[in-house]
């Protein structure tokens, strides 16, 4: 791998050989089924073949293509599971790797970045990355004083890969939906192409990272690194050595899988509370389980500003919910711009599309699962069904376009781990206005 591919010639053609691939690759199934092999066969070499062309194409590219690879990782918990056993692997492969720019290409970012003599800094410094991932890669490093050190890297060109990546998936949306099936990519390239600026930004990224540092010093739960220097394309912090989330999720125990469950969220709820900060990219590859049963965060480029913590309005809605005020949870959808003001609204129908996001609150403990992940998703994503024409007259504001995605985004993450635990008390510790009155 010489390089981040920056022609957009080179990306589209590769990105478009994704839904080519698949035809071709359905052709040829056909033909087999015709010379009589089994169906189930044809079907599990084609879902095969077609996950392996997904890694291959969206690691090699990094950028968007990647970003976008990660999302759908997250997602696939949602997928019927004959569908979403060939892309399990695949895709979470994507949730922590890719492959690395070469070490010529380090050292130029980093002579620009900080001063031709950047090696006086350091003690030691690994060319090869620790990890790598969609716009940069981690290297490990000891500098003079004797911390340990991560050194993160933009690659060189990938503002403009992230976009022109991102336009040409757009394109691409509804043919590249037939590869991961029961995904509705459009939105989740729209989500992306929305945020673009933020996660380029390892100046803002760094201030986020410190903000959160500072927050969580000494906490007993989680662990966030310090940022040591920074610059627009470049954060040094100190290194934390963990286990990925990731692992756990294949190959944890019940025991670990419902612990480390419990752990997310309440790092995910303690973020606006203590820091002022909505952590906003939940996938698995950015979380580490220390020695210690601590969580390690990494990974701050998108991040919701929410200096006030969450909006009341959250817990408030959630309770009245508990409590089946469907009326009431109409009005308050209605005052915070969920619901258009002329838009008429069937509370009952209302409260059965939102019960999900009031199950884990219902019960002592809830057990999350893929199954359970799938039934919300089908309740939602057949068009026949009430849910399906109530979620198309909703409407996101703005100010909540994160906030629903760390949400959703979160579930997919607790349904893989099928984690179970008391996630009531969470909630009534830190999510604001769900114990008001």
């Amino acid at each position: 791998m010489s390089d981040l591919p920056r022609k957009a010639l080179s990306r589209t053609a590769k990105l478009a050989s994704l839904p080519l691939g698949a035809a071709g690759r359905a052709t040829v199934g056909l033909g087999k089924r015709i010379g009589g092999a089994p169906a189930e066969a044809v079907l599990a070499e084609f879902q095969r073949r077609t996950a392996e062309q997904l890694f291959a194409v969206l690691g090699e590219l990094k950028g968007g293509a990647m970003k976008f690879g990660q999302m759908l990782s997250l997602m696939e918990s949602a997928m019927p599971e004959e569908l979403a056993a060939p892309y399990r692997a695949t895709l979470t492969k994507l949730q922590d790797s890719a492959p690395p720019m070469p070490a010529s290409t380090v050292h130029t970012i980093l002579s620009r970045e900080l001063g031709k003599r950047w090696r006086d800094r350091f003690d030691e410094f690994d060319d090869v990355p620790a990890a790598a991932a969609s716009i940069g890669q981690v290297h490990r490093g000891r500098l003079k004083d004797g911390r340990e050190v991560a050194v993160k890297l933009q690659y060189p060109g990938a503002a403009d890969a992230l976009r022109s990546d991102l336009r040409q998936l757009g394109r691409f949306a509804r043919t590249l939906g037939t590869l991961v099936p029961g995904l509705e990519v459009k939105p989740l390239v729209a989500e992306l192409q929305e945020r673009i600026g933020e996660e380029l930004d390892y100046d803002r990224e760094a201030q986020a990272q410190q903000q959160y540092a500072d927050a969580f010093k000494d906490h007993p739960e989680f662990v966030v690194p310090r940022v040591v220097k920074h610059s627009p394309t470049v954060i040094v912090s100190e290194w934390i050595e963990g286990r990925p989330l990731s692992s756990y999720i294949t190959e944890g125990s019940k025991e670990e899988r419902d612990a480390i469950g419990l752990k997310y969220v309440r790092f995910m709820f303690s973020g606006p509370k203590y820091a002022g900060l909505l952590h906003s990219d939940p996938h698995p590859g950015n979380f580490r389980v220390m020695a210690d049963g601590r969580l390690g965060v990494v990974d701050f480029g998108l991040c919701a500003r929410l200096p006030d913590g969450l909006p009341p309005a959250i817990g408030r809605l959630l309770r009245i919910s508990l409590n089946g005020d469907g009326e009431a949870v109409r009005d308050g959808l209605r005052a915070e711009g969920f619901i258009k003001p002329r838009m008429d609204i069937d509370p009952e129908q209302l409260m059965d599309y939102l019960a999900p996001f009031a199950d884990p609150a219902r019960e002592p403990t809830f057990q999350f699962s893929r199954a359970w992940m799938r039934a919300q998703a089908n309740r939602t994503g057949d068009f026949r069904s009430p849910n399906a024409s109530l979620a198309l007259r909703l409407n996101l504001p703005p100010s909540y376009m994160l906030i629903h995605r760390v949400w959703i985004g979160g579930i997919a993450v607790l349904s893989q781990l099928e984690a179970e635990a008391p996630f009531r008390p969470v909630l009534e510790e830190l999510l604001p206005g769900f114990t008001d009155g």
